[in-house]
């Protein structure tokens, strides 16, 4: 599962990393819960790092504002489902993100962890975006792809989001769908660490850089049970 970003990289290293221009809404963000705006280059508008809301609505969707938001989509099951379906033949985006945050269950407590690459650098992860259109109102909102997760986050969360290496984020925007199997599969973790943050990244409104400071939490074996799919 994916609840909870951040991106605070300058301006400039996003249009370096990643060969766009960014739009001038871009601020920088310690704690993006869902239902508000999150970083995104579109498949089509593949030059651009923009905003979509993060909750995806349908464009079939009768009134976005009594749509429950999906945050996350399946992977494995993207294709398939009337939600997504559209969007992953003809709406695909990168999430671009520096960090995201997984709170694991322990017999002791649940405790906050930040996951970010080592060396500091923001990444790419999957996503389906939709455009809902009515009269004088557009809505363009986001849902982040999960899979199975690899080593680094499976003592965290059943799910992870799809983590593109960067050979492979244009890839996804590409015309044509790829083969899930080819893109939608776990990322290995290489390059990439977790740690321990306060209990304050539980409040969105809670968005500075104490954020993705570490705390010295002792380490505590998981809460069993965990495994149903939510």
């Amino acid at each position: 599962m994916c609840g909870r970003t951040s991106l605070f990289a300058s301006p400039s290293a996003l249009e370096e990393r990643f060969d766009v221009s960014v739009s001038e809404a871009y601020e920088p963000r310690y704690n993006v819960a869902p239902e508000t705006p999150i970083a995104t280059i579109r498949d089509d508008a593949p030059e651009t790092l923009d905003h979509l809301h993060w909750g995806f609505v349908p464009a079939w969707a009768d009134d976005p504002d009594e749509w429950n938001g999906l945050i996350n989509a399946r992977a494995e099951s993207i294709d398939e489902k009337p939600a997504f379906r559209e969007a992953y033949e003809q709406k695909r985006c990168l999430v671009v993100a520096d960090g995201f945050y997984e709170w694991q269950d322990r017999t002791d407590g649940t405790q906050p962890f930040r996951v970010e690459r080592a060396d500091g650098e923001p990444f790419a992860m999957a996503g389906v975006w939709s455009r809902w259109e009515r009269k004088d109102r557009t809505v363009e909102s986001t849902a982040i792809l999960t899979t199975e997760p690899n080593e680094l986050l499976d003592p965290l969360h059943h799910r992870m989001p799809v983590i593109f290496d960067a050979d492979d984020e244009r890839d996804w925007l590409g015309d044509e769908p790829p083969e899930k199997d080819d893109l939608l599969e776990p990322h290995t973790g290489e390059g990439f660490e977790k740690y321990p943050i306060s209990t304050a990244v539980n409040d969105p409104s809670n968005d500075s850089p104490a954020i993705v400071e570490p705390v010295d939490a002792p380490e505590s074996d998981p809460q069993s049970g965990l495994d149903e799919f939510v």
